[in-house]
């Protein structure tokens, strides 16, 4: 089988610097992968670690699961009992990581773009970095996985509507998505609190009212309601799960409005009867499960973009 465009890079941390070739390319190569297809024999090892320095359930087993689907040995690393409790530094860690043999670190921090030091070092280090998600910045390999979910739905994005209802302040998820929709030709709306919403994304879309917008999109994206980042927030001491979701969420009344081919979607983990009706989490128009699939082999695409550009395994 052919491997023509192929996408080769030194590190994945952010979607903005990918084209509009680059992301169709990894999409196909996620499909190949989720079709059976395999990777490039590897000829020699390639050693990667998942370094999760905040708690993650589906983003940390769909990486180990990709990486385990490629061919590579995985180095375990529990952050709870590592190093780092004694004041070890996310670069001393992964210069250790550097020094033993790993080739490709995956990270999950809460520190917003942590690894702006890590690929631009001021000393040996020489690891690929793979962005698991950064604080409240960028969660590329999410925004990946929803790509591919899309475009498996409706093979283009060009002017499909878009709508991103939520947490969108606090959602690393939201700002890589609203990103490549734009670059994409998709027509973004956003919905939700306006308390957490920030005009800079004016730039990407249409702050609306949910129901004037649901009949109207092809894609619902739900946010999570993400509490643990709402410290000091005056909203947070006032938060209600039943008034959320009346106001923001979507139950079967917002369910049946939404345009025949619509598809809902949602990062996880729901907050059942909150962002989703709990009857709605496996309804036929949510993707939920769906992207969850997918993620395993968008995340092997992005890996093996990165060993790729690292010349790694032998492969070229």
């Amino acid at each position: 089988m052919k491997t023509l465009n192929l996408v080769s890079l030194k590190h994945f941390v952010e979607v903005k610097d990918l084209t509009q070739e680059e992301i169709i390319a990894l999409i196909k190569r996620a499909e190949f992968f989720k079709k059976g297809g395999s990777c490039q024999k590897l000829t020699q090892p390639v050693y990667i670690s998942n370094l999760f320095f905040e708690d993650s359930s589906r983003t940390h087993t769909s990486f180990e699961m990709a990486e385990r689907k490629l061919g590579l040995t995985v180095i375990p690393f529990d952050a709870k009992h590592s190093s780092v409790n004694k004041g070890e530094t996310l670069y001393d860690t992964s210069l250790i990581m550097d020094a033993v043999g790993v080739d490709i670190e995956v990270i999950r921090h809460s520190q917003n773009e942590y690894y702006q030091d890590l690929i631009h070092p001021k000393g040996n280090l020489n690891v690929g970095i793979i962005n698991a998600g950064d604080g409240s910045g960028q969660h590329p390999s999410q925004c990946m996985l929803d790509m591919m979910t899309i475009y498996e739905k409706f093979g283009s994005f060009q002017d499909l509507k878009v709508a991103i209802i939520g947490d969108i302040t606090n959602s690393r998820v939201a700002k890589s998505n609203m990103e490549l929709l734009n670059k994409l030709g998709a027509q973004v709306y956003f919905a939700g609190p306006e308390y957490w919403y920030d005009k800079k994304f004016d730039k990407y879309g249409k702050y609306s009212q949910i129901d004037e917008i649901l009949p109207q999109v092809d894609v619902v994206m739900l946010l999570r309601v993400q509490h643990e980042r709402h410290q000091g927030d005056a909203h947070e001491e006032k938060f209600s799960a039943n008034q959320y979701h009346e106001k923001y969420g979507i139950g079967e009344k917002r369910y049946k409005k939404l345009k025949k081919g619509a598809i809902i979607m949602h990062p996880g983990p729901i907050n059942h009867d909150v962002e989703l009706s709990n009857k709605l989490v496996e309804a036929p128009k949510s993707m939920f499960y769906k992207q969850m699939q997918n993620g395993v082999f968008m995340r092997m695409a992005m890996i093996e973009a990165v060993i790729r550009g690292r010349k790694l395994g032998g492969i070229r």
